[in-house]
């Protein structure tokens, strides 16, 4: 053994006894030899006298390497060395030793690759006889062929198949080579699959099979006549049908026969070919005993043959044509829904595909023939079939542990084509859809056992899909045999409503069609039992029981005053739900998003909060709810500070829900009720609102009841309306003093929405808390504006930049609705240079244009607010400071920069607000302001003098569009005639 082959030997070693070290050095060194000019011969030499497979893999990879890398480099001498060498390996000639073909798959694959990297290079032109060449050797038997195959193979992988992305050199390469191959020599390698399948069928499956493997490659670009004849295919139909000795080589005889009916022909030409092949014969296949390790190849056969058939129908015009592919589907279809009923395939998606596509078809045909029909129903219990769970998940669907909830999420995408499918049914024969799921339902009902679950939740799941395809008109009136289906929902008590999937499913079913309640209101009482008793908001469950607290909300919105003769009885089965709601166990359990339980709350507000109720008996329904949350709040307040860590949290989580439940209550009170025509009612909230205000002075400082506490009054400020605002300085300055200041941005959220509601009425309210926010705020954001780079943004820096758009946002409130005096009261003045300062700075510098747009409007504004007259000192310096400061920087230097892109939509929008700003000017300051912007602004980016002229003129005009297409072709002009050298501020 030389060094060579010892290096090879210690970089392949997996054993783990070979030092790193000495591996690194045995790698270094073999690449070494990769680099010398004597490689190739060295490579040849060994390959014929090693018989170590490591030293033969290592020899035949560096030769792949060479010739994909450096062909051009290599001597024809040497070329013509490689070329000998592994042809007679691949051939078993007398003159080389047979111990290559002798070894491993890995090593004949690798002898493949390379023989293909030569071809790539030399064949036709150089090397045009290689496969000729090849095939007299054939008759040495299974090593040579099974080489043969592998050459065959690796020639599909490493060039023609395009399942492999390709560059256009490779395309062209295989476009050379696929038409020498058709020209020279497709006839012999096709008459020596035959020849060899028919020697070997009885005495070498296994070799067998993988010719037939190879050939299917073949097929899709090889003269579909030299297969599809009267020798091949009989051979291949007897092998399927008569029974190979072997699975494996009945398997490849099928998949070769479905390579066949997928070549790409043309329409009649296919249509044909399906009709002589009479499919039909292996329908049997599917049906016998022994042959489920062939369900998968027959399925996609069968699956193959259906979808040409169709493809047929679709693009032949001929009416005879269309016929006869019509016939050969209706053939062959029966046998793929049994497939599909009985089997699990991976083809499953694709003959969903091409169930769709059939029944796309069926839309043409109407009216549908009994043929169609019955496929139509074939079709439903398809998909019935393959929507059902497994029973083996029932108990951890039940329970959703991780793999009940793994298991749900699969079948959830796993139904989501099978339900388009359902929907596409439902539209071509509505009848026939209505008609299945009926009887799917009153099979699953007929059951008497709780064993079924798996059966019922398939079929109330077929119902529920439904309802996407059909008209709120035809839900509401229960067309065709959907009223008949809706009755037999409501009035059926599953005896496994236990189960949370049928539980669901069964809720989301009657909600769906709750429509049809609306003309049936003799139904209400029958569509309420399954929301209210055990099957819903009393279902052992909690999931199931919160989702249907959430539908039942869903349905008293939209049955509304139709269930108000119901409201007393619905009222008396929910006292245990509602006081479930605000107990520390509830509380314990996990809470999921929207779905907190709350809505049971919503749905009892919007009963009883309808004018349609007596005023004696909303005050008393509302009363008997308020009441008991407000004092077990008061309960829950007392003593506080004696609490231990835990029996604080506790307390904290129940209260929290207590909010949560008062907050969904008031949502069916609308405010012309509670303020006009029943103030009484309005004094409750009222009432409750103080004792809710409470808790922020027992409990400061809990940023989760602080939220929610501000989540109720933004409720009540709905509600209330203008008789809330007596009770907003005790509630705000509650807020204010528990809020942290990177928290304020909930608070002024409050404060938006109270001046958007209320405007001028919150003048005083907003004067007496504006310094206390603004020191906040200001103690928190830097008047320069927050780092904005990716590096330098964590997650505190993140909250302040919330915290600076709300800001900013709030200011723009304040300045939009008549407020802007609150910037000058006496109380608040000492905050005008500040706020000045940053709305400046952020109008000519703020990364957001967004956010510069909204500071410029608000200068626009407040230059309208304190500047009525053209020498109105009303806010002494602010008019200076806007012709002098904000005017030539904002409105000009900034708009110069660079990164002021005029090809971005919100730069484009925040131009036109600057364009705006300057005609306010201008119409408040007049020649002041001119003058001051032409003589330093435009002076200092060197404006010629004519183009200033223009400006002037443009601005004293009325067009507004006018002016502001001129501004932005001055600023471009400036911009060019600058060239980026100079620089403003």
């Amino acid at each position: 053994m030389d060094d060579l082959e010892k290096g090879i030997l210690i970089m392949f070693d997996e054993s783990g006894a070979i030092d790193h070290e000495l591996k690194k050095k045995a790698k270094t060194y073999c690449s070494d030899i990769k680099e010398k000019p004597s490689v190739c011969r060295l490579c040849i030499e060994k390959l014929c006298c090693s018989n170590l497979v490591q030293v033969q893999f290592w020899c035949l990879q560096t030769l792949h390497e060479l010739i994909q890398t450096r062909y051009s480099t290599i001597t024809p001498d040497e070329k013509n060395v490689i070329r000998g060498t592994v042809f007679s390996i691949v051939c078993l000639e007398d003159k080389n030793p047979t111990r290559v073909l002798d070894g491993p798959a890995f090593i004949k694959n690798k002898l493949a690759q390379v023989l293909i990297a030569l071809i790539y290079f030399e064949y036709p032109l150089i090397w045009s006889s290689v496969f000729l060449d090849f095939l007299p050797h054939l008759r040495k038997g299974n090593l040579v062929i099974d080489m043969f195959c592998r050459v065959l193979n690796a020639l599909d992988d490493e060039l023609i198949s395009l399942d492999y992305p390709r560059t256009p050199e490779e395309l062209t390469v295989a476009c050379r080579v696929k038409d020498a191959i058709r020209q020279q020599c497709v006839s012999d390698v096709v008459r020596a699959w035959y020849d060899i399948i028919s020697m070997y069928r009885n005495s070498d499956q296994e070799l067998c099979a993988v010719v037939l493997d190879s050939m299917r490659r073949y097929i899709s670009w090889i003269d579909i006549g030299l297969i599809y004849n009267d020798v091949f295919v009989p051979l291949l139909f007897d092998l399927i049908l008569v029974g190979a000795p072997s699975d494996q080589l009945q398997g490849s005889a099928i998949r070769c026969l479905l390579a066949v009916v997928s070549k790409r022909m043309e329409p009649q030409s296919k249509l044909s070919l399906l009709q002589s092949l009479q499919i039909s014969r292996v329908f049997r296949l599917v049906t016998e005993d022994g042959n489920a390790d062939l369900v998968p190849d027959i399925a996609a056969l069968l699956s193959g043959y259906a979808v040409e058939a169709l493809d047929c129908f679709k693009r032949i015009t001929s009416e005879e044509a269309k016929g006869i592919s019509m016939e050969l589907l209706n053939e062959v279809l029966p046998s793929v829904f049994y497939i599909m009923k009985n089997f699990e395939v991976d083809a499953t998606f694709n003959i969903v595909q091409f169930l769709s596509g059939y029944v796309s078809t069926l839309k043409s045909l109407t009216p549908l023939s009994e043929k169609h029909i019955l496929h139509v129903g074939q079709i439903l219990e398809v998909i019935l079939g393959l929507i059902r769970y497994d029973p083996e998940y029932r108990n951890n669907l039940d329970v959703m542990d991780k793999i009940g909830r793994e298991e749900e999420d699969r079948m959830s995408e796993y139904r989501k084509d099978l339900f388009v499918l359902l929907r596409t049914v439902g539209r071509v024969a509505p009848n026939v859809t209505q008609l299945f799921i009926r009887n799917s339902l009153a099979s699953a009902i007929s059951r008497s056992s709780d064993s079924n679950v798996e059966e019922v939740e398939g079929a109330l799941s077929l119902l529920y899909a439904l309802g996407e395809s059909l008209s709120e008109e035809a839900i509401r009136t229960g067309s065709g045999l959907l009223s008949e289906l809706l009755l037999m929902l409501l009035s059926t008590k599953f005896p496994c409503h236990s189960n949370r999937l049928v539980a669901l499913v069964y809720l989301e079913t009657v909600t769906r069609y709750v429509k049809f309640i609306q003309d049936n209101t003799q139904c209400i009482p029958i569509v309420l039992s399954p929301f209210l008793d055990e099957r819903g908001i009393h279902h052992p469950n909690i999931s199931v029981s919160r989702r249907a607290s959430y539908l039942f909300m869903r349905v008293v919105k939209l049955l509304k005053v139709k269930l108000v003769p119901f409201i007393a009885v619905i009222l008396q089965s929910l006292p245990d739900t509602v006081a479930r709601f605000t107990t520390t166990n509830y509380t314990t359990e996990e809470l999921s998003g929207s779905e907190d339980g709350s809505h049971i709350f919503e749905a009892i507000g919007l009963l009883i909060g309808m004018e349609d109720v007596p005023p004696e008996k909303q005050s008393d329904y509302l009363s008997s709810l308020l009441s008991p949350l407000c004092q077990q709040v008061e309960a829950l307040l007392r003593n506080a500070e004696l609490l231990s860590y835990e029996e604080t949290n506790a307390r904290i989580a129940v209260i929290q829900q207590i909010i949560m439940a008062i907050n969904s209550l008031s949502k069916g009170f609308s405010e012309r009720l509670v303020t006009a025509s029943r103030p009484a009612i309005g004094n409750m909230f009222k009432q409750t609102l103080d004792v809710l205000l409470h808790v922020l002075v027992i409990f400061p400082r809990v940023e989760l009841l602080q939220n929610k506490v501000t989540s109720f009054i933004h409720r009540m400020v709905d509600t209330l309306g203008a008789s809330v605002i007596p009770y907003l300085p005790k509630a705000l300055e509650k807020l204010l003093a528990e809020t942290e200041p990177k928290q304020m941005s909930g608070f002024l959220l409050l404060l938006n929405q109270l001046i958007c509601k209320f405007n001028v009425l919150v003048r005083d309210i907003l004067e007496e808390i504006f310094p206390s926010v603004a020191d906040r705020i200001f103690s928190v954001i830097p008047r320069e504006g927050l780092p904005s780079g990716l590096d330098t943004v964590t997650e505190e820096i993140r909250e302040l930049q919330e915290l600076q758009r709300t800001l900013y946002t709030f200011l723009h409130v304040i300045t939009t609705h008549d407020l802007s005096t609150v910037f000058i009261s006496p109380k608040c003045k000492v905050y005008l240079d500040p706020v000045m300062q940053l709305l400046f700075y952020s109008s000519c510098n703020h990364k957001d244009f967004l956010i510069r747009k909204a500071c410029v409007q608000i200068f626009i504004r407040l230059t309208k607010d304190w500047c009525a007259q053209p020498y109105e000192e009303k806010v002494p310096g602010f008019r200076s400071f806007v012709i002098e400061t904000f005017a030539t920087n904002c409105c000009l230097y900034s708009v110069l920069d660079r990164s002021f892109d005029f090809r971005d939509a919100n730069t484009l929008v925040l131009f036109g607000e600057i364009v705006v700003a300057q005609k306010v000017m201008y119409d408040k300051f007049g020649d002041d302001f001119l003058i001051h912007f032409i003589s330093k602004g435009f002076s200092v980016a060197h404006c010629p003098p004519g183009l200033a002229e223009q400006y002037c003129q443009k601005l004293q005009g009325s067009d507004i569009k006018a002016l502001k297409s001129f501004y932005q072709s001055l600023i471009e002009n400036l911009r060019l005639q600058q060239n980026g050298s100079l620089v403003f501020r």
